[in-house]
């Protein structure tokens, strides 16, 4: 185990932190999971309880792998991956997946292993490193607002229309992450109003389309747009299905909870396992649990933000925002959406929820996290090395 130990590099406290999620996860999955079970499967919970053990490996294993390659190497890598991306995107969209009547063409498949994969997550990871390099680039020069649009804003948005017809919320989430990224690259602000408003313009030239020509986007604007008038909206509706059974798990735990594995609501929620995991948890554990969860996030959100500080260099620091912030602002999002908060938008809770898409392309981001850090205790050591070799008979002295 210590020779396991002696492998890992980087923040030990992001490190502790992600392992500790990823256990504690295991109560949750295996409760919430009961509806699915009971629904496609045999009744029993072990199947699920498995696969969710697999993706974890998986993702800490690629963790593992990523943060022992410099981190240098993601700048060539997210130039190299964006034409792939815009590939996968694009038969990603045109498979025309259906689910209640609404295009959700979210996913592919993984061949041989029957899986599916979201390829907006990894969208999320590729995009965000690709501006933390484009932006790192332009420090410290002087540049216009046209000499942008080509390499940066051409590449965002392509990328960001490729995901919108089939999930808004990752869309408008990766959308708020640039725009507040190449905010602290230095991107100046009277630019960043002139694309936060062309975005707004591209979304409602993509409403009017939908709605004119239903055929080619169905249901997905009616979609969002029933979501928002459910929040605001204090009628009990159908719609509100979720949401409702959520609160009422939420409302029933109390300070302390019903007890590990003694849910209710899982047994309604359709996305207990996913979406809407934290009413589970904070309905068996209480709001100590849910509380105790936020910390953990808030702990390696702390963590995050050391990591940049501490990093060398401009790329390494806006590569740690870029690919850190939208692990925690997804757990806050997820989190708001179960106590009514935030208007239902199909985030999972990072490194909790099950689902494997999630996992790997957090664990992605995070492995990539950790080998900035891995690289400042490499120059830290150097330096101690160095200061070694200059000074033998001061250490020498000391020493006696």
């Amino acid at each position: 185990m210590s020779t396991v130990f002696s492998k890992i590099k980087g923040d030990k406290a992001i490190w502790a932190t992600t392992g500790l999620l990823a256990v504690f996860s295991f109560l949750p999955v295996y409760s919430a999971s009961s509806n699915l079970a009971y629904l496609y499967g045999d009744g029993s919970t072990f199947h699920y309880l498995v696969n969710h053990f697999l993706y974890l490996f998986l993702g800490f294993a690629i963790m593992f792998f990523i943060h022992k390659v410099p981190y240098h190497y993601f700048k060539g890598l997210s130039i190299l991956i964006m034409p792939v991306l815009v590939v996968l995107l694009i038969y990603t969209i045109s498979q025309g997946v259906m689910i209640d009547g609404a295009n959700a063409s979210r996913w592919i498949n993984i061949p041989f292993i029957n899986k599916t994969f979201q390829t907006s997550t990894l969208a999320s990871v590729v995009l965000l490193t690709y501006v933390a390099r484009y932006m790192a680039k332009l420090k410290d020069r002087e540049f216009t607002f046209t000499q942008t649009i080509l390499p940066l804003w051409v590449p965002v948005g392509v990328i960001l229309m490729l995901i919108l017809p089939a999930n808004f919320s990752t869309t408008a989430i990766l959308f708020s992450m640039v725009l507040l990224l190449v905010f602290i690259g230095g991107y100046p602000i009277k630019y960043l109003m002139g694309i936060v408003g062309a975005g707004l313009v591209v979304l409602l030239i993509f409403g009017l389309t939908a709605k004119a020509f239903p055929g080619v986007f169905p249901n997905r604007v009616d979609t969002w747009i029933s979501r928002v008038e459910n929040f605001t909206n204090d009628e009990d509706t159908e719609a509100d299905y979720q949401i409702e059974k959520a609160k009422i798990a939420i409302a029933s735990g109390g300070v302390t909870g019903n007890g590990i594995g003694k849910s209710v609501q899982r047994n309604f929620l359709p996305q207990s396992s996913s979406d809407f995991i934290y009413a589970i948890i904070v309905e068996e554990m209480g709001l100590i649990g849910g509380l105790l969860v936020m910390l953990a996030y808030l702990m390696l959100l702390f963590r995050i933000i050391i990591v940049a500080t501490k990093a060398h260099c401009a790329f390494g620091k806006l590569l740690v925002i870029g690919l850190g912030l939208p692990i925690i602002f997804q757990a806050l999002v997820n989190m708001a959406v179960a106590v009514e908060l935030f208007p239902v938008t199909g985030q999972t809770l990072p490194l909790i929820s099950s689902g494997g898409s999630s996992i790997w392309m957090t664990c992605l981001a995070l492995g990539i996290i950790l080998s900035v850090s891995a690289k400042r205790e490499e120059e830290i050591r150097k330096i101690e090395l160095d200061e070694e070799e200059e000074n033998p008979l001061e250490i020498l002295s000391e020493a006696i």
